[in-house]
């Protein structure tokens, strides 16, 4: 093993082990945000992520150990360290350039789990190889740290020590501070740029030869580069006229007009999550038709109609409540305080409406207060929360109902096979309320589902339909009491303890996508590439 000065000092060996831990982490979490927007963040896509991570980590210590054993040389420990720098500074600037190019190319390869498959193969593309050289660090570090077998366990220990406080470092770090603050781009660079700074200073302060380390110069320069063209954080590329674009502690987050209506989505490759139009009538989406909830409900005459919304998002729901009735009271819960910060900017949401930053389920669980209607609106796509779709949960909402209360809930994928996500939901709610009526929103995937232990919703709402004299409100209502039908629940429950929503979600996903990409399919199969590009074109 060549002598290097700076490694007598095992300070540096502790603080390269504490950088390369710490970066570990802050790649995996990068990781999971730069998937979500085309992937979600679902339990699915998280375990893929820690799945590849360590199937890296655990090549790495292998490779790490041998080259170890037949090459001591740290000059090259530290080159792998230049390259995972480099190659992490890169994620911003080519990842999601890869994640869409490799979507497109599976779109028409597989038939099922697109979603896995995707997120798989996406993740071992970008990330194996910079986690698989971070994991070549520890064997190496300890061969050149332990002196002599008598003091063997407390170096390795304490290497072991630094890898693990530099983890939780790692951890913290870029989910409560860098990406909130600076966003999932700059944060790679960050962590790239700690990783290629610990590598300069030890080719440096070696004097090693210039060409034996023209790497320094070069990675130096491809840093740069990857500064410039990798600060920009836009997920959605190919989109120019973007309102607004971000991150929040929990979500990617997007805004965008049309000169009807402005749109809000978290996810760029699956559906939107709120629409607010602009003309200040009927939305003419599942809004509308989980209105007709507040004269499904039996309330006080006199009394304003108490409404809760779990899952508030952007507010269109409470908005268009307000907007029609006079006489309504509401809460809004939304766990993302950044997405209630837009609704206000954006999405005209009224002030006088309060909404608390808070979980939909640990805002029941903390308030004893009940109401009239309890909105559940907190399904995106695949990420459904589990613990808001579980037997125990809608036995919360039913606690916290009126007599004659309705809930409403919003089925954002609307499938008829057996066994779906929907069948699931439905069942579950109707093993805690007797009786459910649904209604197909017209032009969408969604279904809007009531609920209530009252059994004459419906009757109730021909009744305000009768003498209804707003005619935005007689046509929206129109809509749902001609498309309303009794659900029959059966036996699929989903509990606390088993709720495998994002399978369930997966296959659904799965289906919409063979739909959409069903005739493009075809054409590929018949014309090839060329006749794609001919339609497109």
């Amino acid at each position: 093993m060549e002598h290097r000065k700076i490694l007598t000092n095992k300070w540096y060996l502790y603080l390269t082990e504490f950088f390369a831990g710490m970066s570990v982490m802050a790649v995996e979490l990068g990781a999971s945000r730069l998937l979500a927007p085309y992937f979600s963040s679902s339990q699915i896509v998280w375990t893929i992520i820690i799945g590849t991570i360590m199937i890296a980590m655990a090549l790495g210590n292998l490779y790490g150990g041998r080259k170890a054993d037949l090459d001591p040389n740290p000059d090259k420990l530290y080159g792998r360290i230049i390259i995972a720098a480099i190659w992490i500074a890169a994620i911003p600037v080519l990842g999601k350039y890869i994640i869409i190019g490799l979507s497109a190319v599976l779109i028409f390869a597989v038939n099922s789990n697109f979603l896995v498959i995707a997120a798989f193969i996406a993740c071992m593309v970008i990330f194996v190889v910079p986690l698989f050289l971070l994991g070549t660090v520890t064997p190496s570090l300890v061969k050149y740290s332990v002196d002599s077998l008598e003091d063997s366990g407390s170096v390795v220990g304490k290497l072991n020590a630094s890898n693990t406080i530099g983890s939780i470092i790692g951890t913290f770090v870029p989910t409560f501070i860098s990406i909130p603050a600076v966003g999932t781009a700059i944060t790679f660079l960050i962590f790239a740029g700690i990783l290629l700074a610990l590598s300069i200073v030890y080719f440096v302060s070696s004097k090693v030869n210039f060409s034996k380390a023209k790497k320094v110069p070069v990675s130096i320069v491809l840093f740069l580069v990857c500064i410039i063209l990798g600060h920009d954080g836009s997920f959605a590329f190919w989109q120019t006229d973007l309102t607004y674009e971000g991150e929040s502690i929990y979500n990617y987050l997007q805004v965008y007009e049309t000169p009807s209506q402005v749109v809000l989505s978290t996810n760029v490759l699956f559906g939107t999550q709120s629409v607010y139009r602009k003309e200040k009538g009927p939305t003419g989406m599942y809004y509308d038709y989980a209105m007709a909830a507040l004269p499904m409900a039996e309330t006080e005459v006199g009394n304003p109609t108490k409404i809760l919304v779990l899952g508030n998002g952007s507010g269109t729901f409470a908005t268009q409540c307000r907007r029609y009735y006079d006489d309504v009271d509401i809460v809004g819960v939304e766990i993302d305080e950044k997405i209630t910060e837009l609704a206000s900017e954006y999405f005209e949401f009224p002030e006088e409406v309060p909404v608390i930053t808070y979980d939909g389920r640990a805002y029941l669980n903390a308030v004893d207060e009940t109401y009239d209607v309890i909105m559940v609106d907190a399904y995106q796509d695949i990420t459904i929360p589990f613990q808001m779709s579980s037997q125990e949960f809608f036995q919360m909402v039913e606690d916290h109902l009126n007599p004659g209360g309705v809930m409403v809930v919003n089925l954002n994928m609307r499938s008829d096979k057996p066994g779906n996500i929907n069948a699931y939901l439905s069942d579950t709610i109707g093993s805690v309320f007797p009786y459910i009526e649904t209604a197909d929103v017209i032009g969408s995937t969604n279904r809007i589902l009531f609920a209530s232990n009252h059994a004459d919703m419906d009757v109730r709402l021909d009744e305000a339909l009768s003498r209804e004299t707003d005619a935005d409100l007689r046509v929206m209502f129109g809509k749902v009491a001609e498309g309303l039908t009794v659900y029959e629940a059966g036996d699929l429950l989903l509990t606390d303890d088993k709720a495998p929503v994002e399978l369930l979600g997966m296959q659904v996903i799965d289906d919409l996508i063979a739909d959409e990409v069903s005739y493009y399919k075809t054409i590929y199969h018949e014309e090839g590439l060329e006749g794609i590009i001919r339609r497109l074109s």
